[in-house]
């Protein structure tokens, strides 16, 4: 049994629980009122006038008694929880009434009425065969005392049947109360299982919200926050909505939840958090069984849409170019292999020497790029970890550097700041690679030495890691700049087109985002990583 159904249970069953301690107080009423009227009755006079066979001397002591001794009950056993105390209290009372039926000549008084009353009533505090036996106790002292006023003056045939009934009703009223007390505990355990499942169906929906990835918001017609789950908060970059103005907070959401109720059919525009950098996908739902007109909002992280999305692009992708690389990576070694053949041959001038060449040279070249298509295809899905890029990145650039010639160089410089993040290390690894061979090999063009700068720093806007991969080649053209990230396109004769491309995939599918930034004296790439955090 929980312990809320437990609760339950006490304060309707218990002598010291609230329901029985209301009931006690009724109790306590009840017998005073009875006592001050039969005070007032005997001060009046009036009942001489009403009851003809009554003794007056012992009626008016009985009364006076019964009066006094409940008012003791009530102020020393006002909150009593012992069950001896009720079963003594309720015992006293009939016993009393007992005596002023007797004293007020039997039937014809209607004291017996109230003997069922008080039957009644203490059959909500005492259950089963203690409340049966008070019962008994009433039904006895009626018909006894009925009998044994029948000897001091002649009473009617009704009279023995008033008696009797009046008996036989103590009974009545004593299983009747407790049958009803019985059906209403039944009642309130029901409801308070009904409760106890609600307040579990209540905390899952909780859970579930908590846990849900999609960020969502109840407002009402005010645009107060009734409800905000743990992923909307995040998106929004807050630690606390509740209760307060969405137009406080966001703006731009506002507008998009306006330009809706204008025109529910229209797709609302995505909208950037400017704390975080994050772009949203808001859509919106009218409660219409709300009293208060409640909208319930919906905010979908395009980052998070965008990175599946490129997951089953590259799937697709991936299966495609493997089959064609491998249908032309065949008939590509053969080639190969017969231009090396003539090249050896040494019948050929000098002319067919350099097509021999030229055969081979582009041979190798398509080879990379059936290579860099297989390695796409192969690329296994990324799996973001958390990730310190600080002491990441000067590890990697220690391995960089036992790999390097000596004529290239690379220079690191981390600034101050949080650098965690969530990211796939080998995917990282295999993006830099990429951006530092394409660094040096533009830095080669205009210098004996290759360089290439990395520099870490916390972007000041968003607050977001950033890494740039700077060079001191010639750059690129602006007309160049927007073909960049596009597959197979190269400034070089010797590239294939794809390193770029694969780089900025990676990202994507990391939630970060690559970028080429122009700058005077060279080139530099600018990898933007998303926030260290993990939605549960």
């Amino acid at each position: 049994m929980s312990k809320a159904r437990a609760q339950v249970v006490a304060e309707t069953s218990s002598p010291g629980g609230k329901q029985a301690q209301r009931l006690l107080r009724l109790y306590h009423l009840y017998r005073l009122s009875v006592g001050i009227t039969l005070v007032l009755l005997i001060s009046s006079n009036m009942d001489s006038q009403l009851l003809a066979f009554a003794q007056d001397d012992l009626l008016r002591s009985g009364s006076w008694l019964y009066l006094v001794l409940n008012i003791l009950l009530v102020v020393f056993w006002e909150n009593t929880r012992r069950p001896s105390q009720l079963f003594s209290l309720a015992l006293v009372d009939v016993l009393l009434l007992c005596g002023l039926f007797y004293a007020a000549g039997g039937v014809a008084s209607a004291i017996g009425n109230l003997l069922i009353v008080s039957v009644a009533i203490s059959n909500t505090l005492l259950r089963g065969r203690i409340g049966l036996l008070i019962a008994a106790v009433a039904a006895l002292g009626i018909v006894g005392l009925g009998f044994l006023l029948s000897f001091s003056h002649p009473i009617s045939p009704g009279e023995y049947l008033q008696v009797g009934t009046l008996g036989a009703l103590c009974f009545a009223a004593a299983l009747l109360v407790q049958g009803l007390i019985r059906r209403l505990e039944v009642s309130e355990h029901l409801a308070e299982q009904r409760a106890s499942e609600v307040v579990g169906l209540e905390a899952l929906n909780a859970l579930i919200l908590h846990r849900m990835r999609t960020g969502i918001l109840v407002l009402d017609d005010q645009r107060r926050v009734q409800l905000a789950n743990h992923s909307a908060l995040i998106l929004l970059g807050q630690n606390d909505l509740d209760g307060q103005l969405i137009d406080d907070y966001s703006p731009t959401l506002v507008e998009r939840l306006q330009l809706w109720f204008n025109n529910p059919s229209l797709r609302p525009q995505s909208l950037k958090i400017a704390s975080s950098g994050v772009e949203l996908q808001p859509s919106f739902i009218a409660l219409d069984q709300s009293p208060n007109h409640h909208t319930l909002v919906f905010l979908e992280d395009l980052a998070q849409i965008a990175q599946q999305a490129q997951q089953l692009k590259l799937a697709a992708l991936g299966r495609l170019t493997a089959g064609i690389a491998h249908e032309i990576r065949n008939p590509l070694g053969a080639v190969s292999h017969a231009a090396q053949l003539l090249q050896e041959s040494k019948e050929l001038n000098g002319a067919d020497r350099r097509l021999t060449q030229i055969i081979q040279d582009h041979s190798q070249r398509m080879n990379r790029v059936i290579e860099n298509v297989l390695q796409m295809s192969r690329r296994q899905q990324t799996v973001s970890q958390r990730l310190d890029l600080k002491p990441w990145l000067e590890h990697f650039v220690a391995e960089t550097r036992e790999g390097t010639t000596d004529r290239q160089l690379i220079h690191l410089h981390i600034g101050p700041g949080d650098f965690k993040t969530l990211m796939d290390p080998n995917q990282l690894t295999q993006i830099l690679d990429n951006l530092l061979r394409n660094a040096w090999r533009h830095s080669a063009l205009n210098h004996d030495l290759a360089q290439v700068w990395l520099e870490m720093f916390v972007e000041p806007d968003s607050q977001l890691p950033t890494l740039e991969v700077r060079d001191n080649g010639p750059g690129v053209a602006p007309d160049q700049q927007s073909h960049l990230f596009e597959p197979f396109f190269t400034t070089s004769s010797q590239g294939t087109g794809l390193g770029l491309y694969l780089s900025r995939e990676l990202c994507e599918s990391n939630q970060a985002r690559l970028d080429f930034k122009p700058r005077q004296g060279g080139g530099c790439f600018r990898i933007t990583f998303a926030h260290g955090r993990k939605q549960s």
